[in-house]
């Protein structure tokens, strides 16, 4: 089985509505860094759960962030690295108050 499937896909975020453009490895809104549940391996839109992925937590590597989302529906939960146009007060935000930008809980 493949471990990774390129897509090039254009979304509206399903959280904050923003139009995120695609690159192939797109996962995430770059806004406000929530996604959705729709691969079992990274680009194979092998997951039928459709869920939100709410970003939970974040934390510095190398020169990014790994992103942890956990998915609102089934509780799956997901390691991601940070893009270059991910909004860096929102990464910044999540690993010191995540309450701060996705509410309490």
């Amino acid at each position: 089985m493949k471990s990774f499937t390129k897509n090039i896909e254009d979304f509206n975020c399903a959280h904050c509505g923003a139009v995120v453009h695609g690159n192939g490895y797109t996962n995430h809104c770059p806004k406000c860094l929530w996604s959705r549940h729709v691969d079992n391996n990274p680009g194979d839109r092998g997951a039928n759960c459709g869920g939100m992925m709410e970003p939970i937590s974040a934390e510095p590597s190398g020169d990014g962030f790994i992103i942890t989302h956990k998915c609102t529906i089934c509780g799956k939960t997901k390691r991601q690295h940070s893009a270059a146009d991910d909004d860096v007060d929102t990464l910044i935000k999540l690993t010191t108050n995540p309450e701060f930008v996705f509410g309490a809980k």
